[in-house]
């Protein structure tokens, strides 16, 4: 009986192992900086910063990944001595095993009017580098096609949606030039029940409340035509 539980207990230590080494540690760094502003600025006084830690072999390398500065394209120190348009950034752990850490990075500003922008960045944890849309995807225009579909669907129903709700505004200047392509297969979330791909219409501030949400979900049942057997969603497939 003592053997029974020592090697279920061993077994039980094991697979815990295992399940800890395919995730990696994640704790928050929140850094405020200060801005030498003129008085009638003290709104913009200073910004915040919540830094992603990642523990582990790699987690410099994944950190860098994470970047703010890197992801959003500026310069702290610039926003601290030149610029004042940043109020904060931050980010939201979607998706943290398999060897697949799912980040969203945003980044909060406001100059005439405040506005949040979103970026999504998947890593593999075990290589410690972000995944590629061809390190996981099979026929990539076909998957496009498929998410240009739904996106058509999507602007039809919204625009009648918009048209009824808001006469004076056509959208039909955005929608003309929204076309899902592979290269849109960059923005994307994970979960244990499929994939979320994004799409930014890009509506003026003033009409972000009309503008449709631009996620297409699809299960990992109806991805699998699309999903490289041997990558790193191969797992979720099988």
């Amino acid at each position: 009986m003592k053997t029974k539980i020592l090697l279920l207990a061993i077994c039980i230590l094991a697979f815990s192992t295992a399940e800890f080494a395919q995730s990696v540690k994640i704790t928050s760094k929140k850094t405020t900086y200060k801005r030498k502003i003129a008085a009638d600025m003290e709104h913009k006084k200073s910004f915040t910063i919540n830094y992603p830690v990642i523990g582990g072999a790699n987690g410099k390398k994944i950190e860098a990944i994470l970047s703010y500065e890197k992801t959003f394209d500026f310069k702290i120190s610039e926003q601290i001595k030149d610029e004042y348009w940043l109020d904060s950034c931050d980010y939201k752990v979607n998706f943290n095993k398999n060897n697949i850490l799912d980040v969203e990075l945003f980044m909060e500003g406001s100059g005439a009017y405040p506005s949040v922008s979103t970026k999504y960045l998947i890593v593999n944890t075990k290589s410690g580098t972000r995944v590629k849309p061809s390190d996981v995807f099979v026929n990539q225009s076909g998957l496009a096609s498929m998410i240009k579909k739904a996106q058509a669907a999507e602007m039809k129903k919204e625009g009648d949606r918009i048209k009824k709700d808001e006469p004076d505004f056509d959208p039909a200047e955005y929608f003309n030039n929204a076309k899902y392509t592979s290269e849109n297969l960059w923005s994307f979330t994970v979960s244990d029940k499929g994939i979320t791909f994004h799409y930014d219409y890009g509506f003026p501030h003033v009409a972000l409340a009309l503008q449709p949400d631009g996620n297409y979900f699809y299960k990992w049942s109806e991805l699998k035509p699309f999903i490289k057997k041997d990558g790193l969603f191969g797992v979720f497939v099988k």
